[in-house]
């Protein structure tokens, strides 16, 4: 493999380090020229609690019996996946489309590190959307009775969730033709993988052939995680599988999306 691609040697990682930095204030300043496209994604989980808060809210009963304690932590779970794997296929295949990875190709640039860019990208954008609807949460009576740490972890363990998902996302901006489509293919699965879970509704309350999947999915488990940490209570086995759940995923999409953007590169 050719050291100006991935830059092998003593100075490898440093070099590699600072290529994936670079690709993610690369996609940072494109955020920052498009200011509008953020104000619309910050719009949109505000808009889902305040919707299902005061319009859905009263007709759902939960455990508990506090609709808003209920629905925020699925609110965020959807929002970053949201934010996540729209953000990331489309930049992606906008950048397949318009030839932007082909001039990437032709300069001393760590192939692996331009996805890694891309997807860092992400956190920084995830990460103002969860401040957002933090705002909007309390807003709606949303209360953070947990001990600083376990709330930390909670946040931390949802952004790299999100952050693995981007992966799964950047091999559908690479298979896709273009944006619109990586529009549509990156988003068309996350209404019945949010939806079909403990998102806005008791697992409960779902016809029992649901209850079987919609128990064990990674989104389930990871909204339960995030109640039990905010409430102050203990998220037991629901932790570990979220954490199973975001090192698996970014175990197989990542090394994937590089090798097939490499394939592509070849």
């Amino acid at each position: 493999m050719s050291t100006t691609v991935e830059h092998a040697g003593a100075h490898g990682y440093r070099w590699w380090i600072s290529d994936a930095w670079e690709m993610a204030l690369r996609n940072l300043k494109h955020i920052q020229r498009t200011p509008d496209l953020l104000m619309y994604a910050l719009i949109q989980p505000v808009m889902f609690i305040v919707l299902f808060r005061y319009v859905l809210g009263g007709a759902i009963d939960v455990p508990g019996g506090d609709y808003s304690q209920f629905l925020l932590p699925g609110i965020f779970v959807q929002m970053v996946l949201f934010g996540s794997v729209a953000g990331t296929a489309v930049g992606v295949a906008d950048d397949m489309g318009r030839g932007i990875m082909d001039r990437f190709r032709s300069m001393p640039v760590s192939r692996s590190a331009v996805l890694v860019g891309r997807t860092l990208s992400e956190i920084a954008r995830n990460l103002v959307a969860v401040v957002v609807m933090i705002a909007a949460g309390l807003l709606v009576g949303f209360r953070f009775d947990g001990d600083p740490l376990p709330m930390t972890a909670a946040f931390a363990l949802l952004l790299a969730f999100g952050y693995a998902f981007s992966w799964l996302a950047a091999l559908i901006g690479m298979a896709v033709s273009g944006a619109e489509a990586a529009q549509a293919g990156g988003t068309v699965w996350l209404f019945p993988f949010t939806f079909i879970s403990s998102t806005f509704v008791p697992v409960s309350s779902m016809p029992g052939w649901l209850q079987a999947y919609a128990e064990h999915s990674p989104v389930t488990v990871l909204v339960d995680t995030l109640r039990a940490w905010f409430g102050g209570h203990d998220a037991g086995s629901s932790a570990w599988q979220s954490l199973a759940w975001t090192v698996g995923v970014l175990a197989v999409c990542a090394p994937a999306a590089v090798a097939r953007y490499r394939g592509k590169s070849a």
